[in-house]
């Protein structure tokens, strides 16, 4: 890992949004940045500082803090708000990613999927913070991907 993944904090920087994008972050748990950053970003971390989860797609900064960011090739995984390909997870818990939704969805059983994992979820089989970089549940991006797609095709 380079040195970019310190940055300066000016004082009038606002430490709830992602110091290159702008962009507000949720205060992501500890124990995420600890199951998915590699061992060379993990060897950095400080564990008392306060992270943040950038969800801007266009940016590479996933988790920062007012000292230190970390970017996409940081993570052992791929982040799905960061990486539109078929392959990436939505549902990082039971391996549900974006092209095996689609697929659901034009078989007419997406919303069967959200079903599912809500049960897994009730049934307190999710791991959600430590699979899902988010550091939280997965159901509503996979909600909102389904519902994406269900206004495209009505309007098409």
């Amino acid at each position: 890992m380079d040195e970019s993944c310190c940055l300066p904090t000016p004082l009038e920087q606002d430490p709830a949004r992602c110091p290159v994008s702008g962009t507000p972050g949720r205060i992501t748990p500890l124990v995420t940045l600890k199951a998915l950053l590699t061992p060379s970003a993990l060897a950095t971390l400080e564990p008392d500082q306060t992270y943040r989860f950038c969800p801007d797609p266009t940016c590479e900064v996933v988790y920062y803090s007012p000292a230190r960011a970390y970017r996409t090739a940081d993570l052992k995984v791929p982040v799905y708000q960061k990486d539109p390909g078929d392959d990436v997870p939505l549902c990082y818990c039971f391996g549900w990613t974006r092209g095996a939704l689609l697929h659901a969805w034009q078989m007419e059983e997406g919303h069967g999927v959200v079903r599912e994992i809500r049960a897994h979820v009730q049934a307190g089989r999710c791991g959600c913070e430590v699979n899902n970089p988010q550091g939280s549940c997965c159901l509503g991006d996979v909600s909102r991907v389904l519902k994406t797609l269900d206004r495209e095709h009505a309007s098409s």
